[in-house]
């Protein structure tokens, strides 16, 4: 069952549905001081709900998760920190209509048709791990009632560096909420995407070095821009060799309106130039993962939302892939990629709360996916599950999260990603970093100059 947002507090009387076309037209923050005093209270100060539910299967926010005693500080590995726990329920093929109204349509047709291949969806307690420091809670609460968007949506006004939208009213919000959660300030790791392909052969498609600094979050730090930058992305390619030394550097503003809200250049080492690259974006192929995931399939979704029609479908609780730090940071690739799926014996479930955002493509607009539906964590806003369907209204491809909110910093973190494709048979995990040293959020910063063009070509010789 969905839970719907209640309405806006308008001075006329009008029907449910011209209340909605208002809301999603105008896309404008009506919070009131009152509304905003739950925040902190019966809220959390991010706009989550504190309290727990009524079965005691979700419990309530009581802070975060904290730094366990076997974490060693600086260090890019995360230890489970509830690592004598286990699954108190398994949701197989046999049973899954008991629970079908907590699983997204995807799921449910991973189970169907992996079923009886061993697919399983284990289910572990639920913890709310996700976290941030007082100043991103205070930012959170003042966001609620001056915060704007214009320009249908596409255009983010007067945010402080804390949630944009704390009580949400519009998917638009929503999907904000999304592409700006505290995940810190920066953040460095080596990751390799790799996929499985219908015969079940493990597939390495890139390996690379990734840096990524909030600038929104570093107002202290100048970047030389005259934007208002809210992502600052580098990805510096490692292998295969055809692409050993490439570059990619990605940085979004939020004027959406202005280059689509993203600015990107390539680094092509064979032919020792920089490049601007206004391709990286919306469906168009990713080569980092050797072309089965769009650009804007990465994190489940990021960069301009100009092209859907946005609409907050309400709040439910579904299982998810959460706190999956033995999957992310501690299990290789060959024991966790299966030959059809993701290994069920690492890949941890937990029942949360989300808000559920369905996207429809815009007449006169084009993509791979005609209608997407987003699942978003309450707690950390980062969306966690997506169902996406072609333009037959096929459901083509799942997505998932794997999230792993970082105890020490604290903040959320969702760097690995991947997707099924129902229709080919295929799936990919991006951001992979168990085979690696892990993340990294304590290394220095990167100077100003790491994040221009210039700074893109330089080492960049092969």
């Amino acid at each position: 069952m969905i839970f719907l947002c209640r309405p806006k507090k308008l001075n006329i009387k009008m029907s449910l549905g011209l209340l909605v076309l208002i809301a999603s037209s105008f896309s404008q923050a009506l919070v009131t001081p009152d509304e905003a005093e739950k925040l902190g209270a019966e809220l959390t100060h991010f706009g989550s709900e504190k309290a727990g539910n009524t079965e005691g299967s979700i419990p309530m926010w009581s802070g975060g998760v904290k730094t366990p005693a076997t974490y060693v500080m600086g260090e890019g590995k995360r230890p489970n920190p509830w690592p004598n726990e286990k699954p108190y329920m398994t949701i197989n093929k046999a049973n899954v209509a008991q629970y079908a109204d907590k699983l997204s349509e995807g799921v449910k047709a991973l189970v169907e048709k992996y079923g009886d291949d061993g697919f399983v969806i284990n289910v572990w307690p639920t913890h709310r791990s996700f976290s941030g420091p007082e100043i991103f809670y205070k930012n959170s609460k003042e966001n609620a009632t001056k915060t704007h968007l214009v320009k249908d949506g596409l255009k983010l006004m007067d945010a402080s560096a804390g949630v944009p939208f704390p009580i949400p009213y519009t998917g638009e919000e929503v999907m904000w909420n999304h592409l700006l959660r505290w995940e810190g300030t920066h953040m460095e790791a080596e990751y390799q995407s790799m996929y499985v392909d219908k015969n079940g052969n493990k597939i390495l498609a890139s390996a690379a070095k990734v840096t990524s600094e909030s600038a929104r979050y570093n107002p202290d730090k100048d970047y030389g821009s005259k934007f208002d930058i809210y992502s600052m992305g580098r990805i510096d390619y490692t292998s295969p060799a055809r692409r050993a030394g490439e570059k990619l550097l990605v940085i979004g503003d939020t004027d959406f309106t202005r280059s689509s809200g993203r600015r990107a250049w390539q680094y092509l080492a064979g032919q020792r130039r920089v490049r601007r690259a206004p391709t990286v974006g919306f469906d168009t192929p990713n080569p980092g993962t050797a072309g089965i995931a769009t650009y804007d399939d990465a994190l489940l979704f990021n960069g301009s939302l100009e092209r859907y029609q946005w609409k907050l479908l309400g709040k439910k609780e579904m299982y998810v892939p959460y706190n999956g730090y033995d999957l992310v940071f501690n299990t290789p690739g060959d024991i966790s990629l299966g030959s059809k799926f993701i290994s069920p014996e690492v890949n941890r479930w937990e029942l949360h709360r989300v808000w559920v955002v369905e996207a429809t493509l815009k007449e006169g607009f084009r993509h791979l996916y005609h209608r997407r539906v987003f699942y978003v964590d309450e707690d950390s806003w980062s969306a966690l599950v997506t169902d996406q369907y072609d333009g037959e209204g096929r459901l083509w491809k799942v997505g998932f999260n794997y999230q792993t909110p970082l105890y020490e910093v604290p903040s959320g973190l969702s760097i690995m990603h991947g997707h099924y494709d129902l229709l080919s048979g295929v799936y990919y995990l991006n951001g992979h970093t168990a085979d690696y040293k892990g993340v990294f959020t304590s290394k220095k910063q990167k100077n100003s100059k790491h994040w221009t063009s210039q700074g893109l070509s330089r080492g960049g010789l092969r």
